[in-house]
């Protein structure tokens, strides 16, 4: 059954991961100057678009290592340096690659690679070594009906919140990212040390 290793903790542990790591709430001054670019971006096209490539990656990922001979720990592990990079690049203010030049806004830069980016890909399919398929794919839809709601509402959350607000929820995300990095890669290295020695 495809609920048998449903699990309410593994699906809140995956959505908050991959919340911290898509961190729509830290991005809404880029929606909001994408909006202000290009006009009224379609939340509902870019959060379905996000969530097939999550989706699509969590499930034929796997078998993309598997034909290039590497095992889950190992891309687990190397996840791990990328959700670091992602961890430190959010708690210090550090722009890496959310600054993409676009010709349009609702597929490329929002759905990718704002949210469905080259960290958030990593860490979807990273995390099938910590919890099963189910209670990530459920983290992804619950994170993508997040990011639609978030996209259609951009302008008013940023002037409810502020800019401080913002900065502060990413940097709180940053650490819990950043601990989480150090998790799953500890976790993994163990695993590998187990196997091979």
């Amino acid at each position: 059954m495809i609920f048998e290793h449903f699990d309410i903790r593994e699906m809140f542990s995956a959505t908050m991961v991959l919340f911290a790591v898509i961190d729509i709430i830290g991005s809404i001054p880029i929606v909001v100057d994408l909006n202000k670019k290009f006009g009224k971006i379609d939340a509902a096209k870019a959060a379905l678009a996000a969530g097939v490539l999550m989706i699509s990656f969590l499930f034929i990922g796997n078998k993309m290592l598997s034909f290039l001979g590497v095992d889950i720990n190992s891309f687990a592990i190397a996840g791990a340096f990328v959700i670091f990079i992602i961890a430190v690049e959010m708690i210090l203010g550090i722009e890496i690659q959310k600054n993409a030049e676009a010709n349009s806004a609702s597929i490329v830069p929002i759905a990718f690679p704002l949210v469905a980016g080259a960290g958030t890909l990593t860490t979807t399919l990273s995390i099938r070594a910590e919890y099963h398929d189910i209670n990530i794919a459920m983290g992804i839809i619950i994170n993508i009906v997040i990011v639609y709601l978030v996209l259609r509402s951009a302008a008013y959350i940023e002037r409810k919140m502020g800019e401080g607000t913002i900065q502060v929820f990413k940097k709180v995300f940053g650490i819990i990212l950043l601990t989480i990095s150090i998790k799953l890669f500890t976790a993994n290295f163990a695993q590998l040390i187990h196997l091979y020695f």
